[in-house]
């Protein structure tokens, strides 16, 4: 049952992490992948949430690690940012591992201290 459970969050996670990328991106003028940026930092914010709620292992496995794992997205991040180092954007690949992780950082903590706010 815990397997059918990630496998239908992530079948919800996955393809909004690849419409919402192509819808951000698609705003964006720039070689920075801000659709990548806001996949990860919103699934870290739900992750943070689901954290701190009192959610049974079926919750958990649904959302947490079926749709947030699916809709975040750890080697696509890696893979941007060697590609803009590879392209001579430097600067770009700094701001893309150093945002990336601060933000997921924090967004994660805040889902947390949210939801664990909400519930007591």
């Amino acid at each position: 049952m815990t397997v059918l459970l990630i496998a239908l969050g992530a079948a919800v996670g996955a393809p909004l992490r690849y419409l919402t990328d192509r819808a951000v991106q698609a705003r964006h003028a720039s070689p920075f992948p801000w659709g990548t940026l806001t996949v990860n930092v919103a699934g870290s914010l739900v992750l943070g949430a689901v954290a701190a709620l009192p959610t049974s292992p079926a919750v958990t496995a649904l959302v947490g690690t079926g749709f947030c794992g699916a809709l975040t997205t750890w080697s696509t991040l890696g893979y941007e940012t060697v590609r803009l180092h590879r392209e001579g954007r430097r600067g770009h690949a700094l701001a893309n591992a150093l945002v990336s992780i601060a933000a997921g950082l924090g967004a994660a903590t805040g889902g947390y201290a949210l939801a664990h706010a909400v519930t007591g």
